[in-house]
């Protein structure tokens, strides 16, 4: 396996793993693992966040246990560059839950883009994008 190979497998695990954090009502993966300087787009809200604190702020304002019993990983792609230091994944997630009946229904339907930076040998998030997975119901191109 190519050292290419290897980080694209290491940021795929390292996502699910902070994802499965996430979804069992652990939200300090992804916040732990963010950089410094992270911006980060929340689909609810209009500005750009920016600054490790501030996304962590907000994040802890709006987190609850969303108790996710599975996640669909799908389609994902890293992008590496040239000099193996920086990584772009981006993938499409479904969460699901289970309803007051006990059965599975699903929850939601993302896109993720997470762009990530070797700093001092670990992985970490410099810029985090989720949007909900379809929005509209029309092709629009503006």
């Amino acid at each position: 396996m190519s050292n290419v190979d290897q980080i694209r497998t290491a940021i795929i695990e390292l996502e699910k793993s902070f994802n499965e954090r996430w979804s069992s009502g652990d939200n300090r993966g992804y916040l732990d693992n963010f950089a410094d300087e992270v911006s980060y787009f929340d689909p609810i809200l209009k500005d750009l966040i920016v600054g490790r604190e501030n996304v962590i702020a907000w994040i802890d304002s709006i987190y609850s246990n969303p108790n996710i019993t599975r996640s669909e990983y799908l389609n994902p792609s890293v992008h590496v560059g040239d000099t193996e230091d920086s990584a772009v994944l981006g993938y499409n997630l479904n969460t699901y839950v289970h309803d007051e009946n006990g059965n599975e229904v699903q929850l939601r339907a993302w896109n993720a883009t997470h762009a990530y930076r070797l700093i001092k040998g670990q992985w970490r998030i410099v810029h985090s994008n989720w949007a909900f997975a379809q929005t509209v119901d029309t092709k629009i191109a503006s």
